[in-house]
């Protein structure tokens, strides 16, 4: 059966697209693995170690407001006990990573997934609202 030109011209990107924005099992088990140490850490109130785990522009924002430091921001950011993994979804460079009781956004860098938002709630017909987020 030949397929009208118009119909294929229609499915061929979205084909590439459903194709071509999967992550691997790897990158998806590296982003997981980044929120899940960032959590305990939070979760063990340690918060050095999880300032270790911001992206840049996250924890500079965190010394700055409320300052001194990254440590004392992300203290008094009081996240929330993040739970379980319910979702890990990752686009490129990017990730979400929603636990039963925060979400995170995830960003890779050169040196592997920080998390760049954390304390996050959905907003209907807004952008999440982050406690814990850079520039």
């Amino acid at each position: 059966m030949r397929r009208p030109p118009a119909l294929l011209a229609l499915l061929a990107p979205l084909a590439a697209a459903l194709t071509g924005c999967s992550a691997s099992d790897a990158e998806r088990t590296a982003v997981t693995t980044a929120a899940l140490r960032f959590a305990g850490h939070v979760g063990g109130a340690r918060p050095a170690a999880a300032c270790g785990l911001l992206a840049p522009a996250t924890r500079e924002a965190l010394a700055r407001d409320p300052g001194p430091s990254c440590e004392t921001g992300l203290s008094h950011a009081a996240l929330p006990a993040p739970g379980r993994i319910r979702v890990t979804d990752v686009y490129g460079h990017q990730a979400r990573v929603v636990l039963e009781h925060d979400t995170y956004f995830v960003t890779r860098f050169p040196d592997g997934w920080k998390v760049r938002a954390a304390g996050c709630t959905p907003r209907p017909e807004r952008p999440y609202d982050c406690r814990v987020k850079g520039d």
